[in-house]
């Protein structure tokens, strides 16, 4: 990188945001270079890398994890800062295009598919919010069973949308009303808190529970947790300990034009991107806990959907638990290396390769026993999580694969579709073979087995990240996203995939997703 392509202004400017010259470097070097694909030695599946419980198995985990419970300090953390926007990406181009005209209500009648507008009209009055929707309408003077016997269907919308009415076009998603309950509405955020005072409570019956928002909806997020916090803790007799944090501003990621130079808004200043959902490490890093839950904001159901839920949170953990259990007892006694035996080495070796899915058999057998024992060390004493899998029913994607790794060993990773070379027939081949799909479903360990946090952020892996094609006020420009939360910045974790059913995942991206059976209650 030439220093000289930045000004005075713009030295100032990165070092405002707290970003050093040589991660800027770094960065510029990404774009010029690119990423490395990763490798595929095979995909992960049933038996090859994934686990599956048969019930009695199952019910033994959840009652491991549900006696420890009270031993841990456990947190729940949930990536929250995503907009609402994407989830009316087909409301917002409709009402902007939507004259009235006899053909353009022709055009609304003639898509009747579930994601279609008609389907959101002819359906409205089963989504949580529309009492909400109604009151903004009459308070306006309107009535919103006129509006749509007129077929001026864009008013509604806006009312939905803007700042005329609920302004959900601006929302985040962890605001927005979901679900319905006989007398009330809950939004994720609430579903969240039910969730952490059903399988997150420690032995003083609290709940921790860990947002990461946006700072323009902080102010948002503490107000709906003092207004549903209490009723729900009185409900389930506990108490919520409600944490908020932010992307920090030196996880941005500097955008490039085509020509990999700095992009530049309209007032001469760079443009910076918030960097992905890997950015999210650094918020995970300051965690102080035992276990924690990862799940993201949006996939929750109503209580009468919740049982499948609970179990297999607690089954997830009950595997972090007893995985954890070996890994510290055999780091315990590989400690003592003087005093290390061949049959303990070979013991946690067949253990490392057997349990916990790392291939390294060849560079392993060429090792002194010391340096075996140094190597069994250095693979065990890492972070831990425990990965919940759904089984694939549609197109294979992204989800668990056996991988290789920097230092030449294989071992399980969560790989992106974008992450593969798909020109590659041999890779193609993998993929397309994937039979589990990962549907962000973690149980976290984050400390060492002297109980010392680790820092996590020795355990990624910084060539795992993406460079995508953005635009800004009509010009294209490259921007670039860090290693994902769960992908490249967990490479370095010993990682476990699990079988968890189709139930447990459901997620809303359009919102005439939450029309589903699964979120009506």
């Amino acid at each position: 990188m030439n220093k000289d392509m930045f000004s005075k202004k713009d030295l100032e400017q990165i070092a405002a945001k707290g970003i050093s010259i040589e991660k800027l470097a770094q960065q510029i070097k990404n774009f010029e270079e690119g990423f490395p694909f990763m490798e595929l030695s095979k995909a992960a599946t049933i038996g090859d890398g994934v686990l599956r419980f048969n019930e009695k198995d199952a019910d033994d985990l959840v009652k491991l994890y549900e006696s420890e419970m009270p031993n841990n300090q456990i947190y729940k953390f949930v990536p929250a800062s995503g907009a609402a926007s994407r989830m009316f990406k087909s409301l917002f181009a409709f009402m902007e295009k939507y004259d009235g005209s006899e053909q353009a209500k022709k055009d609304f009648e003639s898509d009747d598919s579930f994601g279609s507008i008609f389907n959101f009209f002819k359906n409205i009055k089963q989504f949580a919010f529309y009492e909400d929707l109604k009151n903004a309408i009459s308070k306006s003077g309107g009535n919103i069973d006129d509006l749509i016997n007129k077929k001026e269907y864009g008013q509604v919308i806006r009312y939905l949308l803007t700042s005329a009415g609920l302004n959900y076009g601006s929302l985040p998603k962890g605001l927005l009303e979901f679900h319905q309950y006989q007398n009330a509405t809950r939004t994720p955020l609430e579903e969240h808190l039910v969730e952490g005072a059903n399988y997150c409570r420690d032995k003083d019956g609290i709940v921790d529970i860990h947002f990461t928002v946006s700072p323009e909806h902080k102010a948002l997020f503490r107000q709906k947790v003092k207004e549903a916090g209490q009723p729900f803790a009185n409900e389930y007799q506990t108490y919520f300990n409600a944490y908020f944090s932010e992307q920090q501003s030196y996880t941005d990621t500097i955008a490039v034009d085509l020509n990999n130079q700095p992009f530049r808004k309209d007032d001469g200043n760079i443009l910076f991107r918030p960097a992905g959902h890997g950015a999210l490490l650094e918020n995970l890093n300051t965690i102080d806990a035992d276990i924690v839950f990862i799940k993201n904001i949006d996939n929750v159901v109503p209580d009468n959907m919740k049982a499948t839920t609970y179990r297999y949170k607690k089954l997830l953990a009950g595997v972090l638990l007893q995985y954890q259990k070996r890994i510290f007892d055999y780091l315990k006694k590989l400690e003592k290396v003087e005093n290390v035996s061949e049959t303990l080495v070979n013991e946690v070796a067949d253990f490392l390769q057997k349990d916990l899915s790392n291939d390294f058999t060849s560079r392993f057998s060429r090792m002194h026993i010391r340096e075996r024992a140094n190597f069994l060390i250095q693979k065990l004493n890492r972070p831990i999580r425990v990965c919940g899998m759904v089984k694939n029913e549609g197109e294979p994607g992204g989800g668990p694969f056996w991988s290789k790794n920097a230092d030449h060993t294989f071992s399980l990773q969560i790989v992106e579709s974008s992450q593969i070379n798909k020109e590659d027939a041999g890779q193609a081949e993998i993929l397309q073979k994937s039979s589990h799909f990962n549907p962000v479903d973690l149980i976290c360990g984050l400390k060492d087995y002297n109980g010392n946090k680790f820092n996590l952020l020795e355990f990624r892996d910084p060539q795992t990240g993406f460079v995508t094609m953005k635009s800004k006020d009509g010009r294209e420009l490259k921007a670039q996203e860090l290693p994902g939360l769960w992908n490249g910045a967990m490479a370095d974790w010993n990682t476990i995939f699990v079988e968890v059913p189709i139930e447990t995942f459901n997620p809303v991206k359009i919102v005439n997703d939450l029309l589903r059976p699964q979120h009506q209650g």
